[in-house]
């Protein structure tokens, strides 16, 4: 019999007929075979919709309402949803019928994808290719100790790097790591205390530091110079300097790289990830220098000492290649940082009109907008009641409003923190600040004349933290 013969019949698997039938089920299968906090959480909050479809920068209902994403897949979307370049590529290379992850060839997509990587950042020479931004920490985490022959990374508090163990050995936040020891033996350094850094250096076993230029976590920048002062320090040490650009990275902050707004940075190595998906196939990538992949592929019997399942496949090196072209072609880049500008500028002019809103920042379109403590007696007594619960509770009263009554898609930025973070996809523009000023205002008056939709539910949010403890 032969190939075709034996091919699969292409009724036998009917996914548009499965989601008709199974779709209306979804928070039920989730609470049953899933992570069953989920589902709870969002029915918690009033996140539990039903979205439809989804194109560019907004989401769509059952009944055609459209919903603004401020969110974008936690940075993945940043070409937004559906992206027709993106789509087309992948159609391509699936009728290509490619003889894919032979193991035993050398493919060009990879090669080609690196190439056009590595131009944006001249200064390094080789790219390994995973499948998420954790493995790209994992790979510099393993190439940096490798190359040094040191075992102590450095990394920052309130970073995030990842969850995987490697990863979460450099993460930041007690809340991912507790439950998880023994972790790896890595040590925190305050982020931009250069002093704590050379202290550290001193020791001899550092192998490298890990910074996000802008943290996710709370939206921090690091200070003006400390990336290349930090730069110094460690190469001094004969240590390497990691950038983690997995959610800064490819446009985000209006550069292509969120290191490149400080002069004469140069990392060691780089991690990216999410948005080089196109949203589509899950794709990381470590970028670094030509002597520390020879240090990791310093034989032949090494050929393979650090390699991945599904890396460089090409349906995500096909995505990779169509983002990156998207971005050139539509000026993505330049697009962040003048309408980040905008949204930015326009939040932080409020900063003045509200007590409860005491900082907005960041860079192109990765913005963090603070609360604080209000001055009034009223709002005051409403505020430490919410503080009292937990801190954190007045931004997420923030968010569900913007969604319920405004149909904006917002994250808090972190467990404890009253921040939220806006990541919208890097495509939106005049029209979507407009729309999320707008609302965002309509949120804030009602928070200071005390109205009743986004107070009321902080007393729902007080009731389930007392409850939680």
């Amino acid at each position: 019999m032969t190939t075709a013969e034996h091919a699969p019949g292409t009724g036998a698997f009917d996914l548009a007929a499965l989601l008709t039938e199974r779709g209306a089920e979804r928070y039920e299968l989730h609470t049953r075979y899933l992570n069953h906090q989920l589902p709870r959480m969002l029915h918690t909050i009033g996140f539990d919709k039903v979205y439809e479809r989804a194109e560019g920068a907004y989401f769509y209902d059952t009944e055609g309402a459209d919903y603004l994403d401020m969110l974008a897949g936690f940075g993945v979307m940043g070409l937004g949803r559906h992206h027709p370049v993106v789509r087309k590529a992948l159609h391509d290379v699936l009728d290509a019928g490619l003889a894919d992850l032979t193991r035993f060839d050398c493919p060009p997509l990879p090669g080609l994808l690196a190439e056009r990587l590595l131009a944006h950042s001249p200064h390094l020479d080789r790219v390994f290719f995973g499948n998420s931004g954790t493995e790209a920490v994992e790979t510099a985490l393993k190439f940096a100790r490798r190359a040094t022959g040191k075992r102590r990374v450095l990394y920052c508090p309130h970073a995030f790097h990842g969850l995987t163990t490697g990863s979460l050995s450099v993460n930041g936040e007690d809340g991912f790591r507790d439950g998880f020891a023994p972790l790896l033996p890595d040590t925190a350094v305050p982020l931009g205390d250069l002093d704590a850094l050379a202290r550290e250096l001193k020791k001899g076993d550092v192998a490298a530091l890990i910074v996000e230029p802008i943290q996710g976590k709370g939206v921090h920048a690091t200070p003006p110079g400390y990336l290349r002062a930090a730069q110094d320090l460690l190469h001094r040490h004969k240590a390497l300097l990691i950038a983690d650009e997995v959610q800064t990275g490819l446009g985000r902050t209006g550069d292509f790289y969120a290191y490149q707004h400080e002069d004469g940075v140069e990392p060691d190595l780089v991690c990216v990830a999410k948005a080089l998906s196109g949203g589509y196939v899950p794709v990381g990538a470590t970028l670094g220098k030509d002597w520390i992949f020879k240090k990791v592929y310093s034989s032949i019997d090494r050929v393979l000492v650090h390699s991945a399942s599904f890396g460089s496949n090409a349906q995500a090196m096909a995505a990779g290649l169509a983002v990156l072209s998207v971005m050139e072609n539509e000026r993505i880049a330049a697009n962040a940082r003048t309408t980040g500008e905008l949204l930015r500028s326009r939040l932080a002019a409020l900063v003045d009109k509200y007590e409860l809103l005491a900082d907005v920042r960041g860079r192109g379109l990765m913005i963090g907008i603070e609360f604080g403590r209000p001055t009034s007696l009223g709002l005051r007594s409403r505020w430490a009641m919410l503080q009292a619960a937990r801190k954190g509770l007045f931004a997420q009263m923030v968010v569900v409003p913007l969604l319920q009554r405004h149909r904006i898609l917002t994250q808090v930025s972190g467990d404890h923190l009253e921040v939220i973070k806006l990541i919208p996809p890097l495509i939106v523009g005049e029209r979507e600040v407009d729309r999320f000023v707008d609302a965002f205002t309509d949120v804030m008056d009602d928070a200071h004349n005390g109205g009743g939709l986004i107070w009321d539910f902080g007393k729902t949010l007080v009731k389930q933290a007392v409850a939680n403890r």
